[in-house]
Order: C-alpha cells, then sequence, then structure tokens
C-alpha cells in the first residue's frame, strides 16, 4: 500500500517537472516583438515572431522589446538663450529600435540616456539664439536635435526618426512684454486698415463727383447744342419763308413797330439797342403811313403784302 503511494507521488512529480520543462521550452514570441536568448548568462541569439524552442535550465529569454516606433515625452528643460533670457522647453522623441541586441547590451537605460542627450544638445542649440530666433526657428532646431540624436543613438540600435518642440515658453513678464508688442501691432493695423478705407471712400467720392460734374457739363452741353440747332432750324425756316413770300419795306416796318413792345416786356429792360435798320423802317412807315391814310375815317390801315404774307 505504502509503496503503491509512493510511486503515485513519484509519478505526479515527475509530471509535474515535464510540464515545467515544457513551458520553459517552448516559447511564442508576438509580432513585432524580439527577444534576446541567453544559454548560461552569456548571448546566444535573438528570437524572431513565431514558435521557438529553448533548452530548459540552460538558456534564459530577457524580457520581450518591442520593434514599433515608440513616442517619449520628456518634461519641461529650462535653456537659457543668448539674450540672456531662460526659456522652459519641452521636447518629444519618436525612436525605434532597429537592433535589439545592441539596445540591450550597448546601453543600460536608452530612455534615460536620450533624454540627457536631448537636453544637452537642446541647451547647445538654443543657446546661440535670441529669444525671437528660437521661437520662429523650430524647425532648424528640431533638424539639429534630430542629426544629433540619430548619430549618436546609432551605435545603441537605436534610430530617432522625429523630434517635436512640444512648447516654448518665455518667462511671464517677457510674455507680457509680448502681448503688448502684440496689441500694439493689431492696434496698429487697424488705424491703418481704417485710415486705408477712409482715403479709399474719400477717392471715390471724389472720382463719382467728378464723373457728375463731366456727364452734367456734357449733357448741358449736348442741351445747349440741341437747342442751338433748334433755334437755328427754326431762324432757317423763318428767313427761306420771308424770303419765299418777297416781302416789301412796307411789311417790314411794320413787323418793326409789332416787335417793339415785346423789347420792353422785361422789368429789367433799361437800356435798349435798337438796331440801325430801324432808321430805314422808320423812313419806309412814314410813307406807307402817308399812302395807306383813308381820307373818309382817318384810320390808318397796316401795309398790304403784295406777295400773299
Amino acid at each position: 500500500m505504502q509503496n503503491g503511494f509512493g510511486t503515485t507521488i513519484v509519478l505526479v512529480v515527475l509530471a509535474i517537472f515535464v510540464i515545467v520543462v515544457l513551458l520553459r521550452s517552448v516559447r511564442i514570441v508576438p509580432q513585432a516583438r524580439a527577444g534576446i536568448v541567453e544559454r548560461l548568462g552569456k548571448y546566444n541569439r535573438t528570437l524572431l515572431p513565431g514558435l521557438t524552442i529553448l533548452i530548459p535550465f540552460v538558456d534564459r529569454l530577457l524580457p520581450m522589446l518591442d520593434l514599433r516606433e515608440q513616442v517619449v515625452s520628456f518634461p519641461p528643460q529650462p535653456v537659457i538663450t543668448e539674450d540672456n533670457l531662460v526659456v522652459s522647453i519641452d521636447t518629444v522623441i519618436y525612436y525605434q529600435i532597429t537592433e535589439p541586441r545592441a539596445a540591450t547590451y550597448e546601453i543600460a537605460n536608452y530612455i534615460q540616456a536620450v533624454e540627457q542627450l536631448t537636453t544637452t544638445t537642446l541647451r547647445n542649440v538654443v543657446g546661440g539664439l535670441n529669444l525671437e530666433e528660437a521661437l520662429t526657428s523650430r524647425d532648424q532646431i528640431n533638424g539639429q536635435l534630430r542629426g544629433v540624436l540619430d548619430e549618436a543613438t546609432g551605435k545603441w540600435g537605436i534610430r530617432v526618426s522625429r523630434v517635436e518642440l512640444k512648447a516654448i515658453d518665455p518667462p511671464v513678464s517677457i510674455q507680457d512684454s509680448m502681448e503688448k508688442q502684440m496689441r500694439a501691432d493689431r492696434d496698429r493695423r487697424a488705424a491703418i486698415l481704417t485710415a486705408e478705407g477712409v482715403k479709399q471712400s474719400s477717392i471715390l467720392t471724389a472720382e463719382g463727383a467728378r464723373q457728375s460734374s463731366i456727364l452734367k457739363a456734357e449733357g448741358d452741353a449736348q442741351a445747349s447744342i440741341l437747342r442751338a440747332d433748334g433755334e437755328a432750324q427754326a431762324i432757317q425756316k423763318v428767313f427761306d419763308a420771308i424770303h419765299a413770300g418777297k416781302p416789301d419795306s412796307e411789311l417790314l416796318a411794320y413787323q418793326y413797330l409789332q416787335t417793339l413792345p415785346k423789347l420792353a416786356e422785361g422789368t429789367s429792360n433799361t437800356l435798349w439797342v435798337i438796331p440801325s435798320e430801324l432808321t430805314e423802317a422808320l423812313k419806309g412807315i412814314g410813307g406807307a403811313f402817308s399812302n395807306s391814310q383813308n381820307p373818309n375815317d382817318g384810320t390808318v390801315q397796316p401795309p398790304n403784302n403784295n406777295s400773299g404774307i
């Protein structure tokens, strides 16, 4: 009985041992991961994604390394610019492990090493720039940081693909001065735009008034020309009608007499200009009156137009 119980215990122990050996022998490496295998404490090989078999109690698998691109953000670092101003700069690093063996054995803590190298390089780069250049030269600073970090981390099996300055914070007093300057610049631009608007409005108003005056003058000129043309045509028609009727001197004298009252109709007519032809007309009037005197009733008859006008 006791022998049978002891045998059972031995079998159970052997089964547990076999299970442990199998668990330590069979390993599965996920995609985008890499494993370092040490045999008796010495580097043996790098495991790629897939199934692999290890020798129990001889091979040891180190923690898996992530081969995907990683992002790490470093806390703000005080940096002194060329004009002796302290600015706070925090950075973001994008890196990727390219050689798992070098990343494991060439550097103890590559994250801390990259952070310290970034801080040192950042101080060297920004130290040669003034505040305005540091605020406006982010691409230049990023490029210099990436070049230095990529060169230094290459032997560690790490590739720095991108470096970004997340924020550059100048001192509070400098920020207040910059805000005042920007506010003054905005006010100046607003005043300039307002003046430009008033100027353009005045120019357009003057141009409109000039065009209106020109059009009005052209209209008055056209109206005067049309009136003059009408009067000329009327005079021409009267002249043609008179010459077509062939009037005698008595009729012309009679027409002069009818025109004289019209010359005095205006209230401001204090001076009359009598044409020289009126003298000859008055001579004809005397002869016409003497010839047309009616001996019976003493009335004066208007001259007879032999031409029928």
